[in-house]
């Protein structure tokens, strides 16, 4: 006979996660523990989000990393989900809560071979179900590409790819960015 896994409230997960000494990610009463990542996965997000944040500064607009988390409302599903995100922007002066967003503008997510598939697939299609979402980015850790999934005025996804020589615009925050100023201290120019 095979159990079931355990059904634990958004309430308790987030409680536990307060004191937990590792990071774990929330789907639908399931809890998941996160992986560590990498040198230049921890570079990557550093540089995009020290960009954001002076970008930004005295905007309103606020930049957050690592250890804050999205919280998605699945309509299909009675349980909420909540991501740890590697960079994300809210500029929503309602955004309030103290461990999580509701309503990021931006999300950039850094590509690991563990977790490339569930970044592509799962979070993408729930990040895409957040209103507030203009723009969700994938990070290569390997090579100097970024895939940028735009909403356009229509509310569809489109997607551009942007590899060693682009410039990168991310029209939700107004900011151009090279791909040099992502990749700095990880790939060479």
């Amino acid at each position: 006979m095979e159990l079931a896994p355990a059904f634990i409230s958004p309430e308790d997960y987030l409680k536990a996660e307060e004191s937990s000494k590792g990071r774990h990610e929330y789907l639908g009463g399931q809890i998941f523990a996160m992986s560590g990542g990498s040198e230049e996965h921890n570079r990557i997000a550093l540089n995009i989000a020290s960009l954001l944040r002076f970008h930004l500064r005295g905007s309103g607009c606020k930049t957050f990393i690592a250890d804050m988390k999205v919280k998605i409302e699945i309509a299909s599903n009675t349980a909420d989900v909540f991501y740890y995100i590697d960079v994300m922007v809210t500029r929503d002066p309602q955004d309030t809560e103290k461990y999580y967003k509701t309503r990021p503008c931006l999300i950039v997510e850094v590509l690991s071979p563990s977790t490339e598939t569930l970044d592509r697939r799962e979070k993408r299609l729930n990040y895409q179900s957040l209103p507030s979402l203009q723009e969700y980015v994938l990070v290569s850790q390997e090579e100097m590409k970024v895939e940028v999934y735009r909403k356009n005025e229509a509310g569809t996804w489109n997607l551009e790819i942007f590899n060693r020589d682009d410039i990168l615009q991310l029209n939700s925050v107004g900011l151009t960015l090279a791909m040099a100023e992502i990749y700095e201290d990880v790939l060479p120019a």
